[in-house]
């Protein structure tokens, strides 16, 4: 199983906001064994939005969207979704009732708050108001990363795909010293080999094999210098 995530704001685009919830997904998916394709950020443009939403619906098992859900005038993401999947906006009576049960009165909730495309699958929001949803392979949740991380464990068993064993090893060598040994390492064990630069430079090795990884990380401990 493939996904996107399409995280909707433009203060996050501004750099007001921090996109923790990309990163959030991204672990949690690839935990699942989902490989994440692609994570893309957009306005909060109701074209920009369906745009990206259907072009990556397309090409992806799943698409993930999040944030810009609620009253105010820019959270505009479930009408760009909405687009994206040619439906109309549609107030969903069960949001109604289980925001009544919450104890908001229908006449409390500002316009749009409980509309979601029509025939879309609801997600209620645990920790908040707006509603998330599900509609075809597309997976609408809230920007606030309480309310998103709560509602996306919601459907969390619906994405599943193979699982990966991963370990890293920190290395205290210039990554240019490390390309023959990650090149051998690459032919010697059936694995996915990431290297990323810091302090020391951190040389993640992946596989759904356990004993593959073992074996791979024991023989790159005792070819370099570790950190």
């Amino acid at each position: 199983m493939d996904a996107a995530v399409v995280c909707v704001g433009d203060e996050l685009l501004a750099g007001d906001t921090v996109n923790t919830n990309a990163a959030w997904l991204g672990r949690r998916l690839t935990d699942r064994g989902v490989d994440v394709e692609r994570a893309t950020v957009v306005p909060d443009r109701v074209a920009d939005i369906a745009g990206t939403v259907n072009e990556h619906r397309a090409d992806h098992d799943a698409v993930v969207v999040t944030g810009g859900l609620g009253p105010t005038h820019d959270d505009v993401t479930m009408t760009g979704v909405a687009a994206a999947v040619g439906r109309s906006l549609e107030p969903a009576e069960a949001v109604r009732e289980r925001l009544a049960e919450d104890g908001y009165a229908r006449s409390d909730l500002a316009a749009g708050t409980a509309e979601i495309p029509d025939g879309a699958r609801p997600l209620h929001n645990i920790e908040g108001i707006a509603p998330g949803c599900v509609v075809e392979n597309v997976y609408v949740l809230p920007g606030v990363p309480e309310e998103m991380e709560a509602m996306f464990e919601t459907v969390a068993d619906e994405f599943e795909g193979q699982r990966s064993h991963a370990g890293v090893v920190a290395v205290d060598e210039p990554e240019s010293a490390l390309l023959d040994r990650l090149a051998t390492l690459r032919e010697r064990f059936d694995v996915t080999v990431g290297c990323y630069p810091g302090d020391a430079v951190r040389v993640k090795v992946q596989t759904p094999d356990e004993a593959e990884l073992e074996a791979a990380l024991s023989w790159l401990r005792d070819n370099v210098e570790e950190a």
